[in-house]
């Protein structure tokens, strides 16, 4: 079976990719990207590497011949991803893929104010109605996000939030790669939503706890409002359209819309999901470093 990759030179499309390798015959893998010369090394071990512009359906579509699986990792471009994504579906239902996996969050309903949300929401719908069969990998938000949060908390003393006593049920970027590659390989899954997380939902105040027992020191979490953390973010220099943005997730996890944990990464892998300990002490030197 041959199964694709896009925007496989990104870093959750490069450690699925190097699974599918270990795991494939190499030839049997595709690797759609925009840069391929950032995938030559995985080039040289026999996987077949396209430039593919999602905003250039013909490349996708040549890209996809004879693939029967994709992984369609979401885009980046906020306000054009969504026709980016139906480009990508319509040149696989062209190619004659049966299977597209799509990379989107838990709880894409319009009641949660994570500012992603109807952009996966969209996706999940055009791919529903697309006629391919579909796979849901709805990735909380990545436990090695977290890094620079705590570095910043560490060198300050502070963790501000607008998160209030909300949890999120962080995850390892590797765990969501292995959930991934599983899935692209192996029989089933097809119209299957799966929630993607780590062993346990942590609030702001606990990863505060956790930072300051790896670096040894105490620091406070200070609470604030949206617009207070919207007016912090921007004063630090963040432009305003990302800070906003930002401040959505807080809200979300606020709101209980990334609490829940699941056991997929274990169903699908056989392993246990790495939890946000494992990730910040296997960081503690860029933690305490900063």
């Amino acid at each position: 079976m041959v199964v694709a990759i896009t925007g496989a030179s990104g870093h959750l499309g490069r450690k699925t990719a190097e699974l599918l390798i270990s795991g494939l015959d190499p030839s049997d893998v595709v690797l759609l990207t925009r840069t391929p010369d950032a995938l030559a090394d995985l080039a040289g071990r026999g996987a077949a590497v396209h430039r593919a512009d999602f905003n250039e359906p013909s490349s996708v579509r040549d890209a996809l011949a004879g693939v029967e699986r994709m992984l369609l990792i979401s885009a980046v471009e906020l306000g054009q991803r969504v026709q980016q994504h139906r480009a990508a579906i319509d040149a696989a239902q062209h190619a004659g893929v049966r299977h597209v996996l799509y990379t989107s969050i838990p709880n894409p309903v319009t009641q949660n104010p994570a500012g992603v949300v109807p952009d996966h929401l969209a996706t999940e719908e055009a791919l529903r109605a697309s006629g391919l069969a579909w796979t849901f990998l709805r990735n909380n938000l990545y436990a090695e996000y977290q890094v620079p949060t705590a570095a910043q908390a560490i060198a300050t003393g502070q963790l501000v939030t607008n998160a209030g006593g909300g949890r999120t049920a962080y995850v390892s970027r590797d765990d969501c790669a292995a959930a991934a590659a599983a899935v692209l390989t192996s029989p089933g899954h097809e119209n299957t939503a799966y929630d993607v997380t780590g062993p346990q939902a942590v609030s702001v105040d606990e990863l505060a706890a956790l930072a300051g027992e790896i670096a040894g020191r105490t620091i406070d979490v200070v609470h604030v409002d949206d617009d207070a953390f919207v007016t912090g973010l921007t004063g630090a220099g963040v432009p305003e359209v990302g800070a906003r943005l930002y401040a959505s997730f807080g809200a979300s996890t606020r709101d209980g819309f990334l609490e829940g944990v699941s056991s997929a990464v274990e169903d699908l892998t056989g392993e246990a999901p790495r939890s946000l300990r494992a990730v910040l002490t296997a960081a503690r030197g860029e933690l305490v470093a900063a």
